[in-house]
């Protein structure tokens, strides 16, 4: 018998209810290992009808289509002569499971349900399926008549069981089960177990492979054997973009790893294996009695061994060597994921491309840098002969009629634009210098406009309708006045730039027409203060930088100067951030930290406390009055704010004041890709109120005032002053 085995598992970029597309890209990928020589194929979680169904995954119709779709993978016989681990939903008994199947030339040899069903952040799978909550427990899965001729039976079984080959075992992980305190590869590696597979529905998190990373080698360096990891990629129809980085390890050794990001709808990566090392790494007496006591699993049968003697005399093969793994900067993978999923979107919506209201600050900036990202990844991947990108830029850029642009400043030009929307008072020459240079240094199709008319005429309708002549508070206006005025400022732009985005395509001949995606450009520090207007510009149709915090962009523009040699940008990032809303004079220009009362790096404290830390308001105090602190050590260049515990109230304060009367805010945020632990989504992330009670008059603000109160008394009393009643 032999001890040498091949296996494979993939990154596939499927798209929520495509199940005819996802299942070809599931044959494609099955060819692909069968390719290499392996034995054994795991795929993604929910694979045949995406992972992103959401509700759908509720109707009768999906599970229909899911089983048609597998009947068709089982009736190919190319996919026959390797073991499959398939994701899909099952009905069973009228309820619902999240399932793993496997099979073998035609039949089912197992379905396998989750056990531990994800339901933090951005996951909730306990509305749409049950855990099957029986470890160790197996019954009889009454399979529908479509698949009777094939299976040779009417039934199959269905529950927490591994599959026993004559060489080896394999037993089932889903996803979320590997992060658990006692997860399920602990009892069956103990059971014997040797192949432990995970198929996996994991999204992008800024900073957060290596954990994931830390976690998949933890499961074999404790217990020993093989883990293979498939994971899903690409944008499947929701805010997410799924990261891939499909890999393999051996006894904590990792053998194989794909792409974190890639435009590639199919990546198979493999690794040979000696199961004999799997049996030494092993050894240790201590495991051997733990493992007598562990409990037993069913095993299904079948005749296909993993290993062949004949593979084991061939001295080619060779088993895989240890890899170092490989992981990107913050700034590398703002660039690729967003890139990535912005070229996803566009693919798959039937739009002619993307327009950005361009306003020289550097949010704006960010999100223009972010689309010429995704034109170099894309001028990449045709020069690579990826056809699947070719055929969608042949689709998308009319204008050289089936030539594909040589450059991604050429991509550019046909699928991007960008509009400076100025004010002859409010706007400085330098930010729509900026916007200029910009746009033609990545080649976007620039338009420079002023918006004086729109304006003065929304206004004149205060004045004739009211006979009110509102000001701005540089002309001694109210802050009701200021906030009209500027507001009209912000709406008009929102509505320009559809105009805009509707007309532009047939204006420039553009073949077909079409009409563009506006991008939105509001981070997250901005969503979660309310630092916006509602229904101006960060109303858009999908935002690539919501969940990304103001100092990880200026790291990524300042990354972007060079990487993509874009000298402009550096005018950006020395840039006093502002909105320009307000007519600028002499002595005032308007600034967003002061109107925010707080800086952008502060912001991103509070955003973490309140939501990775779960802190309220008096929690947040209690934190940072020591954080902040004068008598925190500071070692190098810490640039950790020092206030006195007065300031850090009065911060804690104005940051929860203005998000609770801004969260209604949050209710129509455009989609923002999800890239960050603490983002404000209202959507299904972040679920809060929207209506809150008056914080200022809170328990927690009182609780706040004591502290605060019992800390200056002790304070004044240590420095010997005399204390006020």
């Amino acid at each position: 018998m032999g001890h040498l085995i091949t296996v494979a598992t993939c990154n596939l970029n499927q798209w929520a209810l495509d199940f005819e597309g996802n299942t070809k890209r599931i044959i494609e990928s099955i060819h692909k290992a069968k390719d290499a020589g392996a034995s054994l194929r795991v795929g993604p979680e929910l694979e045949i009808c995406g992972y992103g169904c959401l509700d759908h995954l509720l109707e009768q119709d999906l599970y229909l289509h899911s089983l048609q779709c597998l009947e068709t993978i089982l009736r190919d016989e190319s996919c026959y002569d390797i073991i499959l681990d398939v994701g899909m939903p099952i009905l069973h008994r009228n309820v619902r499971y999240n399932c793993r199947i496997i099979c073998f030339n035609g039949k089912i040899l197992l379905i396998r349900p989750k056990l531990y069903l994800a339901g933090d952040g951005n996951y909730r799978e306990q509305r749409f399926f049950t855990p099957w909550l029986r470890p160790q427990y197996c019954e009889d899965y009454y399979l529908p008549r479509m698949l009777w001729k094939l299976q040779g039976s009417n039934k199959v079984r269905i529950g927490d069981a591994v599959i026993s080959t004559p060489d080896t075992t394999i037993g089932c992980e889903t996803c979320e089960e590997l992060f658990t305190p006692d997860p399920p590869h602990n009892h069956m590696s103990l059971n014997g177990v040797e192949v432990i597979t995970n198929s996996s529905g994991s999204h992008f998190t800024l900073r957060k492979l290596n954990t994931r990373m830390q976690l998949i080698t933890e499961a074999t360096r404790k217990n020993g054997g093989i883990y293979i990891y498939a994971n899903q990629q690409g944008c499947d129809g929701d805010r997410l973009y799924y990261d891939g980085c499909a890999m393999i390890i051996c006894n904590g050794k990792l053998l194989a790893q794909g792409s974190q990001f890639s435009l590639s709808d199919v990546e198979v990566v493999s690794a040979t294996v000696d199961l004999e090392e799997v049996r030494a790494y092993r050894c240790a007496p201590s495991r051997g009695l733990q493992a007598v006591k562990a409990p037993v699993y069913e095993r299904i049968e079948t005749p296909f061994e993993l290993s062949s003697e004949e593979g084991d005399l061939d001295m080619s093969r060779v088993p895989s060597l240890e890899i170092e793994p490989r992981y990107y900067s913050p700034e590398e993978e703002i660039a690729l994921c967003t890139g990535a999923y912005l070229w996803d979107y566009l693919r798959r919506c039937g739009a002619a491309g993307y327009l950005v209201p361009l306003s020289g600050g550097i949010d704006s900036c960010a999100t223009a840098t972010i689309v010429f990202s995704m034109c170099r990844l894309v001028i990449e991947a045709c020069k690579a002969g990826n056809e699947q990108v070719i055929a969608d830029v042949k689709r998308l850029a009319k204008f050289g009629e089936g030539k594909i642009p040589d450059t991604a400043e050429e991509l550019c030009n046909q699928i991007f634009h960008t509009v400076y929307m100025g004010m002859s008072k409010q706007s400085s020459k330098e930010t729509r210098q900026r916007a200029r240079d910009l746009a033609e240094a990545i080649g976007a199709y620039h338009i420079n406009l002023d918006i004086d008319e729109i304006y003065h005429a929304q206004r004149n309708l205060i004045v004739n309708t009211l006979n009110f002549d509102p000001k701005f508070k540089v002309e001694g206006g109210t802050i009701a006045e200021n906030l009209t005025l500027q507001n009209i400022q912000a709406r008009s732009r929102m509505v320009t730039a559809y105009e805009f985005a509707q007309i532009l395509p047939t204006t420039r001949k553009r073949p077909g027409g079409g009409s563009l995606l506006v991008l939105g450009s509001a981070n997250v520090g901005e969503s979660l203060r309310g630092y916006f207007t509602k229904y101006d510009c960060s109303s858009a149709d999908i935002n690539p930088i919501g969940s990304i915090d103001k100092s990880d962009l200026k790291r990524f523009i300042a990354w972007a100067e060079l990487k993509f040699e874009l000298p402009c940008l550096h005018d950006f990032l020395t840039a006093v951030p502002t909105a320009e809303l307000e007519p600028i004079t002499e002595t005032y220009v308007q600034s967003d930290e002061v109107d925010m009362g707080m800086t952008y790096d502060e912001l991103t404290t509070f955003g973490r406390l309140r939501k990775v830390d779960k802190l309220g308001p008096y929690g947040m105090f209690q934190r940072l009055v020591h954080e902040w602190g004068p008598s925190r050590p500071r070692v190098g260049d810490d640039a950790t704010p020092v206030y006195t515990p007065k300031q850090v109230a009065e911060k804690v304060k104005r940051f929860f004041h203005y998000y609770a009367i801004n969260r209604h805010k949050m209710t129509t945020i455009t989609p923002a890709l999800h890239c960050n632990d603490y983002s404000p989504d209202d959507n299904r992330f972040d679920l809060r109120p929207f209506l809150y009670p008056p914080f200022f008059q809170s328990i927690g603000f009182k609780c706040i005032d004591q502290d605060l109160a019992k800390m200056e008394s002790k304070q004044k009393g240590s420095t010997g002053e005399d204390t006020v009643d």
